[in-house]
């Protein structure tokens, strides 16, 4: 079994998606094993996106990730999940994202792009062990 970090980012949330977005996985036989609902704090957000940091688009995603609610999950499934997932999101940008996947059907923006999905193994548990205790996975 694999898991992955998801987050339904606070443009997501704002237009009521969570629920769209969640049984997208749950179709596909993804498990949720972790969900909470938070405004995550700035410090929060900087360890999130603390690769990317000095970089231009640093400062907007942390101040936009922190701008309102996301819904923060840990999806478990077979192997291959975490490749599943990024490919069910969609490309980070709305204008390259396939009909049918997340980003494709639903965004309008790089940075307002609906949802974040850890990139590979070691970054999902990275992230899975930044926004959960041990205690709060199933």
């Amino acid at each position: 079994m694999e898991r992955t970090f998801v987050m339904v980012k606070p443009d997501g949330v704002q237009r009521g998606l969570v629920g769209e977005i969640i049984g997208r996985f749950e179709k596909k036989g993804l498990r949720i094993v972790g969900m909470k609902c938070l405004v995550p704090s700035r410090a929060l957000a900087e360890s999130h996106y603390a690769v990317h940091k000095g970089k231009p688009f640093y400062e907007p995603v942390v101040e936009f990730i922190t701008s309102g609610p996301v819904v923060a999950m840990c999806l478990e499934g077979p192997d291959g999940t975490i490749e599943m997932v990024r490919l069910m999101m969609g490309k980070t940008s709305p204008l390259e994202a396939a009909p049918g996947t997340i980003r494709g059907d639903f965004a309008n923006t790089t940075q307002q792009n609906l949802i974040h999905g850890s990139d590979g193994p070691e970054t999902a548990a990275v992230e899975i062990a930044l926004w959960f205790r041990p205690d709060e996975l199933l």
